[in-house]
């Protein structure tokens, strides 16, 4: 068990190490706000380390995440849902669980969840210090390995069943893959996105999520384009890994009345179920069935009942993805081609009676004259309107009207900041109208902080 933090006696400083910069970060951390405010500021006195030197750094923890069993997803789109999909019908079950997942949208801890619940403050600064105090030297983990590495201490300490982790990046070099032992690896659809660090095609993205698959260890994945398959299933082959495709067909998903979606399902140990997602999101179905077929796959059927496994299905929800944050007023996080591409195919069935309106903001390390093409010729919207992230990652205003350039016929405006947009396109918004908000998760987070505001 780790010993949590007494804080009327926590006043740390960041050791002194042999470089420079570690030596211009030194200041005292003396509660939540003060820990949240130094890992934010973390990348601007760190390098990537080695994975060698990360696996170090946890056996220096103590391992604890061999304290737990880990179910580990990496991929392009959907990893957060199925982690949410594969908690719910576990805890429905009656095991407890840990998520790991990222980004977060507002807060920090978001990206740390028992129970399906955000951890408090004080778990929070606990975990930060324990990480804190083993530092030393000239290793300091980066932003995501300090987040990562407080997790496994978090949910050590809560005694999880099952500790699910979500790749920040990547899979073969992201800090999560410095876990050895897992019960199962798990590959969502993949696409083209951070091209500058992953590789330039489908099949080197592909290498490098399928870098989590750990030897004899069972994999489920995305049965995608052929190509990207063929690399998973020989990387499986390598390690003496049983692989598991999954594909749902179209017509197998269908939205009900009650603004749900229903799909059916094949099951080796139920044969063929009815499943309800609480979602008009019709690419949910293709997370939820990775998570079902990852839960299957690992034996976990004969201790989890068919009303269970519905209940939890139906129970679970992801905020940012197609979600109605005010009447007629939908989010959703599709920030690539492919999630663009998968969000035109939900709202193409949707039930707005008038005009849908589009709210867009992208950040740079996007192909976004891809995405807007997708999204402009598609024909689904009246009126659009684009504006910056406050990020400096964000791609300007100046940027944006460039982009919508070619699309001069459609009637579309240009705002300073997400906010003034926001409010500018509920005005413009009828009562049957739809408005529809993507292009970031990043946009996501600000809406949704404007709204709690």
């Amino acid at each position: 068990m780790f010993k949590w933090h007494d804080r009327s006696q926590c006043t740390h400083t960041v050791a002194e190490g042999n470089r420079q910069d570690r030596a211009v970060k030194k200041r005292e951390i003396e509660n939540y706000e003060q820990a949240v405010e130094y890992i934010l500021d973390v990348p601007k006195f760190t390098k990537k380390n080695d994975m060698n030197e990360t696996k170090s750094f946890l056996r220096k923890l103590g391992n604890p995440e061999k304290e737990m069993k880990i179910i580990h997803i990496a991929g392009t789109n959907g990893k957060g849902s199925v982690c949410a999909y594969l908690c719910t019908i576990l805890q429905e079950a009656g095991f407890s669980t840990g998520m790991f997942s990222s980004p977060h949208l507002v807060d920090i801890r978001e990206r740390f969840r028992i129970n399906g619940k955000m951890i408090s403050k004080e778990q929070f600064w606990s975990a930060f210090l324990f990480v804190y105090e083993h530092i030393e030297g000239e290793y300091h983990p980066t932003f995501f390995e300090y987040l990562f590495f407080m997790s496994v201490i978090i949910f050590k300490e809560a005694e999880v069943d099952y500790c699910i982790l979500e790749t920040g990046l990547g899979g073969r070099l992201d800090a999560t893959n410095a876990v050895e032992d897992k019960e199962i690896s798990i590959i969502t659809k993949i696409g083209f996105d951070h091209m500058e660090y992953l590789g330039d095609s489908l099949e080197k993205i592909a290498a490098e999520k399928a870098g989590i698959i750990k030897e004899k260890t069972p994999v489920v994945y995305y049965a995608g384009k052929p190509e990207v398959n063929e690399v998973i299933e020989q990387k499986a082959g390598q390690m003496g890994s049983e692989t598991v495709p999954v594909q749902v067909l179209r017509d197998a998903i269908c939205k009900n009345a009650n603004k749900n979606i229903d799909f059916s399902f094949h099951s080796r140990y139920y044969g063929y179920v009815e499943l309800n997602l609480s979602t008009t999101a019709f690419y949910q179905a293709e997370n939820a069935a990775l998570a079902v077929t990852a839960l299957e796959t690992i034996g976990l059927f004969e201790r989890i009942s068919l009303k269970q496994l519905k209940e939890g299905i139906h129970k679970a929800f992801w905020e940012g993805r197609m979600e109605e944050v005010l009447p007629g007023i939908f989010v959703d996080g599709a920030h690539n081609e492919d999630g663009i591409e998968a969000f035109l195919n939900t709202i193409e069935q949707d039930d707005c009676k008038g005009r849908r309106l589009l709210l867009f903001s992208v950040v740079h390390d996007k192909r976004f004259e891809e995405m807007v093409s997708k999204l402009l010729k598609s024909g689904l919207f009246t009126i659009i309107g684009t504006a910056p992230l406050a990020s400096d990652r964000a791609v300007t205003r100046k940027e944006l009207e460039t982009i919508f350039e070619p699309y001069k016929e459609k009637e579309t405006y240009f705002y300073e900041t997400v906010e003034e947009a926001f409010e500018k396109m509920q005005f413009l918004k009828k009562e049957d109208d739809c408005l529809y908000i993507v292009g970031s998760l990043y946009l996501v987070g600000q809406i949704k902080a404007y709204l709690n505001s």
